[in-house]
């Protein structure tokens, strides 16, 4: 992970994970810099008994539903509102294709990319969410 990967964490006050940690480890390092909420991605053959498929966490007032693979573009808004009927935003990995935008019923939808394995993303990224009072202040990708 970049410097600059590590700088954006370290203002944060919680790090949520969208899967593919990959290396059990970095879930450690992960939690000596903000409490951590991590859900299994399909390449974590190692946390498997440790990291739930999906989780809903609320953070600031702000429900937030997360799962890494949230199936084909098409029809995703509609099958995460399903999925998640009571979460404000949806966190998702899985394609590392940053996204962050409205939903069904305002429900925000936000997949970080990842500040490792870009694959057919232009740049590594991860995603910034303010949350203050129940809602969502700023949502943004970041360039790391």
């Amino acid at each position: 992970m970049s410097d600059a990967a590590y700088v954006e964490l370290r203002l944060a006050d919680v790090i949520l994970h969208a899967g593919d940690v990959l290396i059990p480890e970095l879930l450690s390092e992960l939690r000596t810099i903000a409490p951590v909420h991590a859900v299994l991605g399909n390449n974590d053959h190692e946390l498997m008994r440790v990291l739930p498929e999906t989780n809903l966490v609320t953070i600031e007032g702000v429900r937030i539903g997360m799962v890494h693979d949230s199936g084909a573009r098409a029809g995703r808004a509609a099958r995460m509102r399903r999925r998640f009927p009571d979460a404000d935003v949806v966190v998702f990995g899985h394609s590392h294709e940053p996204q962050c935008e409205p939903g069904v019923d305002g429900q925000l939808l936000v997949n970080p990319g990842s500040p490792t394995e870009r694959r057919r993303a232009s740049t590594h990224t991860l995603a910034v969410l303010e949350l203050r009072d129940g809602r969502v202040e700023h949502a943004a990708i970041v360039d790391v």
